[in-house]
């Protein structure tokens, strides 16, 4: 039978009371030696923590390098790290989590709440016993807490690894039971996890304002890759140095030139991943000089356009007429974007860009109650949106002086009923830009659609640009980089 081997942060972290086992510290299971050297050990980590390089950490990645049979694993500390890793699997536990919580007395529980300890498989509530077990064998773990979150129907809310410190005395004895019952049973290999055909890496900012993917529509693309065995994991900054262990990168953060964004892009194209947005698409959208001079060598309509300088301002006013639409070369979510209505407000605001830019746009004023997006996906329609103003203001979003913002309506379409005219413009000006995924914003004039921009990361949030396609659409951008990435291995481009 195999031999079992406890580990723990400190010697007084077993206490003078508990069972007479074979506990050693972390220190001296790392140093190597004869327990190194032993083959048949079953390890039980019970570190204080299990945080990324932790001592905890190690003591599970060096034991599944000397070929012990250590719980938790590296794989399951991962899970554990993240809300959007782990909630994988607890997708499948929700239906058990509804028959049995969904059982008991309401005046039993908080109303929307409720928390479960785990010890090895084992609760101190029986009707809840099966659950533990579904939720152990899952996460094999030593110790966990679960919370539970009734949102019309009880599902799993959260889960986190305990260190044996957080056990109260009072539940000391069923924990010593529980782990003398795991200790017992014969070693089983934990259940068999998907094997992924590729990994996508989805770069996000949560503490980002205005990010280009909601936390709902994030969760969706990693639903959607599990359906099409593509491992989604969701990075962020801190993250750069391990960019190359994934197959294809989705940039969800707003990119910016001279940014972490585009350098994310640059790594992740010189290791010759798949790259949505890929350089070359952020340099050409991200600027909108660059932009309006590439739409017009190529007289894709547009509002009528000039780059300004400091000498030449006064151009604007005499070949556009006010009010003028004036704009520093990056910028998103109507940031950066200004309206003069007289000289002493173009000299004033041209005034404030000009320190941020020795080039700026000036742009003719076309008020419509709303923007077209079409969304090109690969070159083909993806989605149609109808961005409505914000209320009583001339863009689609308000930023107020205070940082608040205010956005308009929207009304998603079928790509089918979006104008002929519109969409092939749309296509025409996206075709300048790549083959990645675009927004084009559109306006509709008496002498036919104009284009204002080309973005690089356009919105896709949960409940707006998915309203017509649902899962699908999270499906279809997913299977995008799925054929892009079969050409690749195949030797196709």
């Amino acid at each position: 039978m195999a031999e079992h081997l406890l580990l723990v942060e400190q010697q007084g972290d077993w206490k003078a009371g508990f069972p007479r086992l074979p506990v050693v510290t972390a220190r001296d299971y790392l140093a190597g030696g004869e327990l190194a050297s032993k083959r048949d050990l079953r390890v039980i980590n019970l570190c204080r923590s299990y945080r990324y390089l932790s001592v905890g950490y190690y003591c599970s990645l060096l034991a599944e390098a000397r070929g012990h049979k250590v719980i938790p694993s590296v794989r399951t500390i991962q899970e554990l790290s993240s809300r959007e890793l782990y909630s994988l699997a607890t997708e499948e536990l929700d239906g058990l989590v509804q028959r049995l919580l969904g059982r008991r007395k309401t005046s039993a529980l908080a109303p929307t709440a409720y928390e479960l300890t785990i010890c090895f498989g084992q609760c101190d509530v029986k009707e809840l016993q099966p659950l533990a077990r579904e939720i152990f064998e899952t996460f094999r773990c030593p110790i966990l807490r679960v919370e539970f979150r009734r949102q019309g129907t009880w599902r799993i809310g959260a889960i986190k690894a305990l260190p044996l410190a957080a056990v109260a005395s009072d539940g000391e004895g069923p924990l010593f039971a529980a782990l003398e019952g795991y200790l017992s049973q014969r070693w089983r290999q934990p259940r068999a996890r998907l094997s992924y055909r590729y990994d996508l890496a989805v770069l996000h900012d949560p503490a980002e304002e205005l990010p280009p993917s909601d936390g709902k529509a994030l969760q969706r693309f990693v639903k959607a890759g599990k359906s099409l065995g593509v491992n989604v994991e969701l990075i962020q900054r801190k993250d750069y140095s391990r960019l190359a262990e994934y197959d294809a990168l989705f940039i969800r953060e707003t990119t910016r030139i001279g940014h972490h964004t585009f350098r994310f892009a640059k790594k992740a194209d010189s290791e010759g991943m798949v790259v949505i947005d890929d350089p070359d698409s952020i340099l050409r959208c991200t600027n909108k000089v660059y932009l309006a001079e590439l739409l017009a060598a190529h007289r894709i309509p547009r509002p009528k356009t000039l780059v300004l300088r400091k000498e030449n301002l006064m151009d604007a006013e005499a070949q556009i007429g006010y009010p003028i639409v004036l704009k520093i070369p990056e910028g998103s979510f109507s940031r950066g974007v200004f309206r003069a209505e007289d000289r002493a407000g173009l000299t004033r605001i041209a005034g404030k860009l000009f320190k941020e830019s020795d080039l700026i746009l000036a742009q003719e004023y076309l008020y419509t109650p709303f923007d077209w997006r079409i969304g090109i996906l690969g070159r083909q329609p993806f989605y149609a949106c109808k961005y409505l103003m914000s209320r009583d203001h001339w863009q689609i979003v308000k930023h107020e002086s205070d940082g608040r913002h205010e956005q308009g309506g929207f009304e998603t379409l079928p790509v089918e009923v979006v104008p002929p005219a519109v969409l092939k413009t749309a296509l025409k000006a996206a075709d300048l830009i790549g083959d990645g995924l675009y927004g084009v914003d559109l306006k509709e004039t008496p002498a036919g659609p104009v284009v204002i921009e080309v973005n690089d990361n356009p919105s896709l949030d949960a409940g707006v640009e998915d309203k017509v396609l649902g899962d699908q659409l999270y499906a279809r951008l997913i299977g995008e980089f799925v054929a892009r990435l079969d050409r690749r291995r195949s030797g196709k481009r």
